[in-house]
């Protein structure tokens, strides 16, 4: 065996209903593990955009050096995926030593590669024999990652009885840790403010306007300083409580025809659509769009990477900064307008304004994700196109403006009508934001690094 050349290699045999993609061999290291998954750092990547059933990290192939000779063995772990690893049909539990032929598949359904290992000469191992973990989905191996330890099958570990020993720098890598440290803080916090109704009122709509735009910030994908999106949001509030709001008002309801109808008015529903579309859907949208494209003229100060960190240069940029401008606005409104309404207005018995202004807060801001923040963010793509296209600019920026001012109007006129209406326009808004956020992931410069999340898989 002199001379012998020993390798091992994954052939692609599937692509999992994936049509139009090479299935190429993988040569496989002697020396150094190789991660399967979407993630770019893995070393055998999958494309991410085709592959949705295979996890960022879905599995592992290290090799084994436990022969004689010194020639490689491997065995392949699957990574807590999210869809599970599949060996020959069965389901592995842990790792598995690969054995030339053995068919690996990444979830069912998903893609298939066979092992192979041309002029493979099995050589006795002279430790004991591997000792298996039988369950119902086959034998699997209970071997170590270097493959010199073993282990019997019903030994537990310390990492076993404690995971955060083994977990715990990996935590910081989920999308779940800090919205969890966060509830927890606003939850101390709440309890803290019971009988303050202004403090509660406002920690809790803080709270869940910060868990609506973290849905859609995790959907964008586009890692963006929390400092930037804060700053975009208190930008928007100051802009209501500041000169430029009494302006708008002027311009919007006193000399386009955009006066709100007051209360107990009876207006004809065309009436009450060009109303809301110049009163509530052109004001509103521009005035949340200014933060945006402030954030554009500045990051044009800068030189890279503060340039992209803190500007609009793509639509997922917009989408994101649009949101959060929005979130400024809900927070202003409810809080400042509607609530107080609501609590000075009831005289009915104590205590009674106070939760009618309750129940009037948790539904605005969570329907602020299918609201203002669709609207808002749904503009914000078109921003943010406009850039990558500046030969269409104002074309972009037109259908854009008149898209979101027209569901914004929408929204508005049908709460006047019908709630069963009012919720089919929800769902259409966020419709729009959503095939916005998709459209946006497939055209962003910085796809490769995109963390979005994905229902099926990590």
């Amino acid at each position: 065996m002199t001379g012998q050349v020993y390798r091992g290699f994954l052939r692609q045999l599937s692509t999992g209903n994936v049509v139009g993609l090479l299935l190429p061999p993988y040569a496989l290291s002697d020396e150094q593990e190789m991660v399967i998954g979407r993630d770019p750092s893995c070393q055998i990547i999958l494309e991410p955009h085709q592959y949705t059933i295979v996890s960022r990290r879905h599995a592992v192939i290290r090799p084994l050096h436990s022969l004689r000779n010194g020639l490689a063995h491997w065995e392949i772990c699957d990574l807590s995926s999210a869809n599970g690893t599949y060996i020959n049909g069965q389901y592995l539990k842990g790792c598995h030593k690969l054995q030339p032929g053995d068919r690996i598949e990444l979830g069912q359904g998903g893609p298939e590669f066979i092992f192979e290992c041309p002029h493979y000469n099995p050589v006795p191992l002279t430790p004991p024999p591997t000792p298996y973990n039988l369950t119902a989905a086959g034998k699997t191996p209970l071997i170590s990652a270097g493959a010199a330890s073993y282990q019997k099958p019903d030994s537990v570990t310390f990492t076993q009885l404690f995971p955060l020993a083994s977990t715990g720098r990996d935590l910081t890598q989920k999308a779940f840790l800090i919205p969890g440290i966060l509830t927890v803080v606003f939850v101390v916090l709440m309890f803290a403010a019971v009988g303050q109704s202004a403090v509660f009122n406002l920690l809790l709509a803080t709270y869940l306007s910060g868990a609506a735009f973290f849905f859609v910030y995790q959907l964008c994908g586009k890692s963006k300083p929390l400092w930037v999106l804060i700053a975009c949001a208190l930008c928007t509030s100051l802009i209501l409580v500041g000169p430029i709001l009494p302006l708008f008002i002027l311009i919007f309801r006193d000399i386009l025809p955009g006066k709100l109808p007051n209360e107990g008015e009876v207006v004809s529903a065309a009436s009450l659509f060009v109303r809301m579309f110049f009163g509530a859907g052109l004001m509103e949208e521009l005035l949340k769009a200014l933060p945006v494209l402030g954030a554009y003229f500045l990051g044009m100060l800068f030189s890279s990477p503060w340039r992209e960190r803190i500007g609009v240069w793509e639509p997922l940029d917009g989408i994101l900064l649009g949101a959060a401008s929005a979130v400024g606005f809900t927070l202003l409104e409810t809080l400042g307008q509607y609530v107080p309404e609501i609590m000075n207005n009831v005289t009915l018995q104590a205590g009674e304004g106070q939760l009618l202004g309750l129940q009037l807060l948790i539904p605005r801001i969570l329907g602020s994700v299918v609201g203002h923040m669709a609207y808002s963010g749904y503009l914000g793509y078109f921003i943010g196109l406009s850039i990558l296209k500046p030969s269409k600019r104002w074309r972009i920026l037109s259908v854009g403006y008149l898209c979101a001012a027209t569901l914004h109007a929408l929204w508005n006129a049908t709460g006047y009508v019908s709630p069963l209406l009012l919720a089919v326009v929800g769902v259409l808004s966020y419709a729009f934001l959503a095939s916005a956020i998709l459209k946006a992931r497939a055209l962003s410069p910085t796809r490769s690094q995109n963390f979005a999340t994905r229902f099926s898989g990590n």
